[in-house]
């Protein structure tokens, strides 16, 4: 393997496709890693036989490992990597030095990234993007910042609706939380967290009530309503089956399992990074909130079952007093990164049904902002039936990859309903078992609650 450390490289503009690229379908791979001027690392593969299309990989958030030089991921899964390269893909990865929501410091080092590519490799013919989770994000914004590097862009589990919504509505979820079940104890604090000491007692404390909570019918029913507002999936543990559709109890007992890791991500680097707090609830209408996120027969159910009066509680969440924001904490998350829906290139997104981190409610908020902004025959999405975050099998890889890069080539989105995304993946599977099977779905998500885009 040769190792390499980066200078800065300027890329030049894409000039439409295809791009000369003198080094495809060349003799020998490339394998490099190295670490560009800002601490970033990065991995390159180029397969012999490289077709001329390279996929550029983000990272999803990283916490507590502070400043380092971690090795750079390059996406997908084991079989979806092998399947790529033996196919003449080549991959690129990037590693922000840091940890947290390092957007900003992502989204310049995958520039950097591509250029080293170039240099290695030679230009390619047709460049994506692909990210998970946070990752996700920065192909998003890759998608509308940055098209003169990219030529489409594949988001997967990826929190498309951008931070501030996302943190908004988990943010309800807590304020809910604190104001029906721990309205008296300091030690949960929602926002504006002094250090990561802070945080930690805070959410040791949350989840202490919320255990406490969840041994009774009043406190289930509560958990459900909080969790109404994050829009927490009723399917949310990997490798159970769904509960049915009228089984409150067990779509509660999902709910709770994920609350934690839903309601109270953390906040305190965030908050760090961005200069203050960006959630706020100023002005939110709870009764409303609830009636719109689609789980009202539910709360009603188990409050009837606990002998609640929801109307009470809603009444005391409507007079408990709000949160603001600080404005510049606000822009800095819009930069890193909010989408606008500006999208200059075609845009594949996969998000699983049962996910929570982020929530499934976050594609229809994308394709919203998206379709509002004029792009909608840019973007196509897609789901996959199953619980959890970036669970994706090799072939649901694949498929999406191939997908992607021929509306990239073609111009023209062919291939991209649930029905055809399995039967392409199916035929991935059976010439290479180790990709496994296939679950898309034909799927339209909720309304998502707290949208947010910049003015």
């Amino acid at each position: 393997m040769t190792v390499l450390t980066a200078t800065a490289f300027a890329l030049p503009p894409a000039a439409g496709l295809p791009h000369a690229s003198a080094t495809t379908g060349r003799a020998s791979p490339i394998s490099v890693t190295g670490v560009h001027p800002s601490g970033a690392t990065y991995a390159i593969e180029v397969p012999r036989g490289w077709n001329g299309t390279v996929l550029a990989f983000s990272p999803g958030y990283g916490q507590g490992a502070g400043p380092q030089h971690l090795p750079a991921d390059l996406g997908g899964d084991t079989a979806a990597r092998r399947r790529l390269l033996a196919h003449g893909y080549a991959l690129a990865g990037t590693r922000p030095y840091g940890d947290g929501w390092a957007v900003e410091e992502t989204l310049r080092d995958s520039a950097a990234t591509l250029a080293t590519f170039a240099e290695v490799a030679g230009t390619p013919a047709v460049t994506l993007a692909w990210g998970a989770s946070m990752g996700g994000a920065i192909a998003a914004g890759l998608a509308e910042r940055r098209p003169d590097l990219i030529d489409g862009a594949l988001p997967y589990c990826a929190s498309v609706a951008g931070p501030v919504a996302m943190l908004n509505q988990s943010f309800d979820a807590a304020f809910a939380f604190k104001t029906l079940l721990a309205p008296g104890d300091d030690a949960v604090k929602l926002v504006r967290l002094a250090s990561a000491e802070e945080e930690a007692r805070s959410t040791a404390a949350a989840r202490a009530v919320l255990g406490a909570a969840q041994q009774t019918p009043a406190g289930r029913a509560r958990i459900a309503l909080a969790a109404s507002f994050a829009q927490v999936s009723t399917w949310s543990v990997p490798g159970t089956p769904e509960p049915a559709a009228r089984d409150w109890a067990a779509q509660q007992a999902q709910q709770y399992a994920a609350f934690m890791a839903t309601v109270f991500s953390p906040r305190h680097p965030l908050e760090q990074r961005a200069g203050g707090n960006f959630s706020w609830n100023t002005g939110v209408d709870y009764r409303r909130a609830l009636r719109q996120s689609g789980r009202m027969e539910q709360v009603r159910a188990l409050y009837g079952s606990a002998g609640l009066d929801l109307d009470a509680d809603l009444a005391a969440l409507g007079a408990a007093p709000r949160v603001s924001a600080d404005p510049g904490a606000v822009t800095y998350m819009e930069d890193n990164f909010t989408p606008r829906g500006a999208l200059g290139v075609p845009v594949l997104t996969v998000h699983e049904r049962g996910d929570n981190y982020p929530t499934v409610t976050q594609a229809r908020a994308y394709s919203d902002v998206v379709r509002r902004a004029g792009n909608g025959e840019m973007l196509r999405q897609a789901f996959v039936d199953r619980p959890g975050h970036c669970r994706y099998t090799g072939a649901e890889f694949v498929a999406a990859v191939r997908t992607l890069r021929s509306r990239v080539v073609t111009g023209r989105w062919t291939g991209v309903n649930a029905h055809q995304l399995n039967r392409l993946a199916a035929r991935l599977a059976a010439e290479d078992p180790a990709l496994g099977g296939a679950e898309f779905v034909r799927y339209s998500p909720g309304r998502f609650l707290r949208p947010h885009v910049p003015r």
